[in-house]
Order: C-alpha cells, then structure tokens, then sequence
C-alpha cells in the first residue's frame, strides 16, 4: 500500500455513504459523534451549540461524502476539520463578524486559537500510548511526583521521568502543529 493511501476504512465508509447508505452514517456516527461535539463544545462553551455543529456537521457529510478526499488525510482529520470551520462560522455569527479572513476580530481570533490549541491537546493526549498517557494523569491530575508516579505504574524513577518528559513534548506541539491530516482551509468544499 502506498504511504499516503487512505486507510480501508474510510474509503470504503465514503463509498457507502456516496451509495446512501444509512447505517453507514450511523457508524460514522458513532465513531465520530464525541470528537465532533467535544471539539465543538471546546471551541463554542455552550452544549446547544455544539448539539447544533455535531448535526449539521453530520448533516454535511451525509448530503456531500464526495467533499471527503481520502488523498488528503483521514475521515477523521477531514470530520474534525468541517467542525473546526463550522464552530468558527458561529462563533462569527455570535460576534456578529463577516465570514471575512481580513475581518477584525482578534478577540475571536484569540478564542479560536485557544480552543483549536486546547482541541489539538486533547486529540494529542487521546492519541498518545497508554504508558505514557498514565503517566501524565498521575502526575498533574493526581498531583503525583515522578517517584509516586513510578510506584503507581511499578516502573523506575528514570522510566517515570522519560515518560512525563516525552508526553509533556508531546503536548507541546499542541501550540505549533496541526491536527494529523490537517491541510490548508480551502481544503474541500466548504461546510
């Protein structure tokens, strides 16, 4: 398989819903439903709305699943990047602001950067091995030291630290890395 060939999956979840497939969309549904909503929730800090953006997100890809090009990264990426454009849009609307990138917005420009780097933390943090996810919980939810956290994890104190450190520089990335697949934002027809 060649490297950038999209996985089996979503092409042949594209497939099925270019055939209008419901049952597919209810499996696309379900696999990507909490993504949609957390990252919308994220971005628009109010449950309606992120109601609103999951169905019309989905609404979306129901009526064009030939927008979906698998060339250009996952139907993961491509789903996260409709709810990125489509939170924007109403935090727009909400502020009253054209849908006009040389608008003057930097309060909502600050916003959006926050929730998109809080979002990309959060796919980071849900992407990343189990050890060393484990480990960050214990140290900054549990509020464990680094040998507390070894014993927890029945690990050595130098195998705790290489696991906080590496998952701290992976967090890091959250502020200057997109999303896995993440393209340019003409990508696509628009949301």
């Amino acid at each position: 398989m060649a490297k950038n060939a999209p996985p089996r999956w979503d092409r042949k979840m594209q497939q099925r819903l270019a055939r209008g497939e419901a049952a597919a969309l209810g499996e696309l549904y379900d696999r990507f439903a909490s993504l949609v909503h957390s990252q919308a929730h994220r971005m628009l800090d109010d449950e309606t709305a992120a109601d609103l953006v999951t169905r019309e997100v989905f609404g979306y890809v129901w009526e064009n699943p030939d927008a979906y090009d698998p060339k250009e990264g996952s139907m993961r990426s491509w789903v996260a990047r409709l709810t990125h454009r489509q939170s924007v849009r109403r935090l727009r609307k909400e502020d009253g602001l054209r849908d006009d990138p040389d608008e003057d917005g930097s309060g909502l420009a600050d916003r959006v950067h926050r929730a998109t780097v809080a979002a990309r933390a959060d796919y980071i943090v849900a992407s990343m091995p189990a050890p060393l996810r484990a480990a960050l919980e214990l140290a900054y939810i549990q509020r464990r030291d680094y040998r507390q956290t070894a014993a927890d994890l029945g690990v050595t104190d130098d195998e705790a630290r290489r696991r906080l450190r590496l998952g701290l520089q992976l967090l890091s990335t959250a502020h200057t890395r997109p999303l896995e697949g993440m393209s340019p934002p003409g990508y696509g027809r628009p949301l």
